[in-house]
Parts: C-alpha cells; sequence; structure tokens
C-alpha cells in the first residue's frame, strides 16, 4: 500500500527533546574516556621509569665480564674437540690466570667462515669476571688464552665480548 501525505513514516517521526539529566552522563563519560586515554600512558612510563631506576641502581663493585666462545669443529677437517680435550685446556690455560672462578656453558653456535659458509658447530662459552680494576693487566691473559686454543685446535678464531658490570658476593 502506496504511503500517503497524512501517514507518517516510523523514521520521519519528530524524536522527543532529550532531557538535560541525559546528557550529562554521557558528557562525563566522554571526559573520564579523555582523560584516560591521555593519562593512562604517562602514569605507566612513570611507573616503569621508577622500577627501571630502581633495577638499575648498582650493587657491588665494578667488574669486567668476559666471554669467550670456542667452537670445536676444525676447519682443517680434524676431530672435533671433545668434552676431555677442553676441560684439559680449561685446566692448563685458564685456570691457572683465573684461580678465582670461571663458568663454562655447553651451547651451540653458527659463523660465516672466510669462504661464505655458515658453519654450526657444539661450542663453549667461557664466561670470566675480574674487577674493573685488573682490566689491562687481564687483558694480555685472556688474548694468551684465545691464541692457545686457536693454535691447539687449528680454530680460525675464538670470539670474545668485555661487557662492564657490577658484582657482589
Amino acid at each position: 500500500m502506496p504511503t500517503t501525505a497524512s501517514t507518517p513514516r516510523p523514521s520521519s517521526r519528530p524524536r522527543a527533546p532529550r532531557s538535560p539529566g541525559r546528557r550529562v552522563p554521557v558528557a562525563v563519560a566522554g571526559a573520564v574516556v579523555a582523560v584516560l586515554a591521555v593519562g593512562a600512558p604517562a602514569a605507566y612510563a612513570t611507573l616503569d621509569s621508577e622500577q627501571r631506576s630502581a633495577a638499575q641502581t648498582p650493587r657491588g663493585a665494578s667488574y669486567i665480564e668476559t666471554r669467550l666462545f670456542f667452537g670445536t669443529e676444525r676447519p682443517d677437517g680434524g676431530a672435533d674437540v671433545t668434552d676431555r680435550q677442553f676441560m684439559a685446556f680449561i685446566d692448563r690455560h685458564v685456570t691457572p690466570e683465573f684461580p678465582s672462578g670461571l663458568t663454562i656453558q655447553e651451547g651451540r653456535g653458527q659463523w660465516r667462515d672466510s669462504k661464505g659458509v655458515i658453519e654450526r658447530e657444539r661450542s663453549y662459552e667461557l664466561i670470566l669476571l675480574y674487577p674493573a680494576s685488573e682490566a689491562t693487566s687481564r687483558d694480555a691473559r685472556i688474548d694468551r688464552i684465545r691464541q692457545a686454543y686457536q693454535r691447539a685446535h687449528a680454530q680460525d678464531s675464538v670470539a670474545r665480548l668485555d661487557e662492564r658490570t657490577f658484582a657482589d658476593f
């Protein structure tokens, strides 16, 4: 049935005016959302920086942490370095230079050789921790350890990583 001018359609009915009482809660809700949107990230950033500064408070004395990474496969095609051989190397070359202690971790590593081939191998990570005041005198000892391993096991290199830290025992 066609719609006539006298029969109003539901969508053309005039709306009743909103009461002022409904506008206030909507306005308040909008203001709360705006404050949270702007304020929450700033609050989290403040909390995060407070936590970070507490964690960054140095504890203990200034130390150097040196990590050496030893591969076990020989590029010359010889037999891989065994656990027994590696520990004998540690006993002979490392322990006399760092008798106060050290940490050895086994791992797997990879590197690109001089011909561009990716080599994957079993490896060891040696962690040495010593007072920062001894860094200069320890430097030559650490390089001698690296060179001794390269010669003994026909390695292209022994990677070294030095980092300043704080330690408390």
